[in-house]
């Protein structure tokens, strides 16, 4: 087997896109597509680049990749029999435009039905509508249209949350609200307690605080994706305030008194 279809190999075992496996080893998608689907010639013909040593050994380190399935005989490809080890180091699909840069998928409510069974689809993927914001530039992001009121007061039944994907399970801050998408769940937003390192589970919990949204706790290998909120647009406008309310009360009844003492003056 060529070196070429090693590494395709890989991607596939994986169930990773070229855009994710290129920001999993730390190169671009280009560097991976020239390897992979090569370099279309003036002939028509395509002439794939022939990867470096650096390049293996990054997915030997970042992929667990088993040494000898590349320089070796060996059919196995992974150091450990599981491809899973990698899960949530990257999202499973990145879609980027015609520069090369990351889009911000937006998965409307419509579309969160579909996420579940579609978020490692490339397919599923490119059929989102998609695009880029100027202060989102430093890491993977997702927009999700927010459904219900769990989060009331803090996030509204159709408002929108750019969330940045998290890598690492540590990099979770307990009191920060967080999509996470899960096996048995799907797609929801809370607020998070981070308790995996202590009982290998997040717990999960809502700001609406009517009783109908009890906190509850979710394993880690129960979790596909977690997206940390870094922005939120809303179509709601929040209400002023008691203290606000008042301090206008007075500033009306001030402007009419002075009004009346003008009127009387003249």
């Amino acid at each position: 087997m060529e070196i070429h279809d090693k590494i395709k190999r890989i991607i596939d075992e994986m169930k990773l896109n070229n855009n994710s496996f290129a920001k999993l080893i730390g190169v671009t998608s280009t560097t991976i597509d020239s390897i992979t689907i090569g370099r279309l010639q003036a002939d028509g013909e395509r002439k794939r680049t022939k990867p470096g040593f650096d390049l293996l050994q990054s997915i030997i380190t970042h992929c667990h990749v088993n040494p000898e399935y590349f320089f070796g005989d060996s059919e196995d490809i992974f150091a450990s029999k599981s491809s899973n080890a990698v899960s949530l180091h990257v999202p499973k699909i990145i879609t980027v435009n015609e520069e090369g840069d990351e889009n911000i998928n937006f998965v409307g409510v419509k579309a969160r039905a579909g996420y579940l069974d579609g978020y490692a689809d490339p397919e599923y993927m490119e059929s989102l509508p998609s695009f880029s914001m100027p202060m989102l530039k430093n890491g993977t992001y997702r927009c999700f249209e927010i459904k219900g009121n769990s989060m009331s007061t803090t996030i509204h039944d159709g408002d929108y949350l750019f969330g940045k994907y998290v890598d690492n399970f540590d990099d979770i801050l307990d009191g920060r609200i967080y999509v996470i998408v899960s096996k048995n769940d799907g797609v929801v937003v809370k607020r998070v307690l981070n308790r995996i390192r202590e009982s290998g589970k997040l717990i999960l919990k809502s700001d609406n605080r009517d009783g109908n949204y009890p906190m509850y706790s979710i394993y880690a290998e129960d979790i596909l994706e977690v997206w940390y909120a870094s922005m939120y647009a809303s179509r709601q406008m929040p209400d002023p305030i008691n203290i606000y309310e008042k301090l206008h009360a007075l500033e009306s009844k001030y402007f009419e008194l002075e009004e009346t003492l003008k009127k009387k003056l003249n």
